[in-house]
């Protein structure tokens, strides 16, 4: 199944992974070649990718915030869980597992997120979640070209993860809060992140070894969830260190 990537750095970072098959490159007339489009061509051309020059309103049509560049590509290539276990092989594992989140740019700011913490794998249930969309490789800035993520049943996933000795922590306004350097984000660390409204389901908040929250001083009850788990991976990363 073919998909239409938008946005520059979404299809450089495209070109750059190697992990989809590039069918062509569409570029607005009139789109000068340099900075990230220069970059662009220059893969496209060590490629061999088909590169046009088509007006504008045709790659509107298929995003308003194209910034001159459309591209089509292969689906996303998921991973499963052992592949990202094995990619931490010689690390601590460091997993971001989302329970049913739906909304893409949180999705793809989490994404970047783990990808700069140097998180080895995200994942997110078969159902009821939101899937690696152009939408969401456009908000990760095509971070999401760069991580390994799988479809999984996450109850299936964590009990994987716990036979693998990686500790489980959820994320919900129902936990303990979290201090800086706490001893539950050391070491090898599996962090869920429940939806925008819902939080985590009951079966994957008892499946945690501890469910934690972020402290609050102000007066706004919660952070949404593309925040708080960026927030919460920081705090991982740092503690980790």
């Amino acid at each position: 199944m073919k998909e239409l990537i938008y946005s520059r750095n979404a299809v450089y970072e495209t070109l750059r992974a190697k992990r989809r098959q590039v069918f062509s490159i569409d570029i607005a007339e009139g789109v000068q070649d340099k900075g990230k489009i220069d970059e662009i061509l220059k893969l496209a051309q060590a490629q061999k990718i088909r590169v046009n020059r088509v007006p504008r309103p045709k790659l509107d049509k298929v995003h308003q915030n194209n910034q001159g560049i459309v591209a089509e590509v292969s689906s996303y290539p998921y991973s499963d869980v052992i592949e990202i276990l094995e990619h931490a092989k010689g690390e601590m594992p460091f997993i971001l597992m989302l329970d049913s989140l739906q909304d893409p740019q949180n999705f793809g700011t989490l994404i970047r997120t783990a990808e700069a913490l140097g998180v080895h794998g995200v994942v997110i249930p078969t159902a009821r979640s939101v899937e690696v969309t152009p939408a969401v490789v456009n908000a990760s800035s095509g971070a999401s070209e760069h991580m390994l993520i799988a479809q999984a049943n996450l109850s299936q996933t964590i009990d994987a993860l716990k036979d693998n000795d990686i500790w489980i922590v959820g994320l919900d306004q129902a936990g303990a809060e979290v201090e800086a350097g706490s001893r539950h984000l050391k070491g090898a660390l599996g962090l869920v992140v429940g939806s925008e409204g819902d939080g985590l389901h009951d079966l994957v908040r008892k499946k945690c070894d501890i469910v934690l929250k972020l402290p609050m001083k102000g007066q706004i009850e919660s952070l949404n969830a593309a925040v708080a788990g960026s927030v919460a991976l920081y705090l991982a990363y740092l503690s980790r260190k």
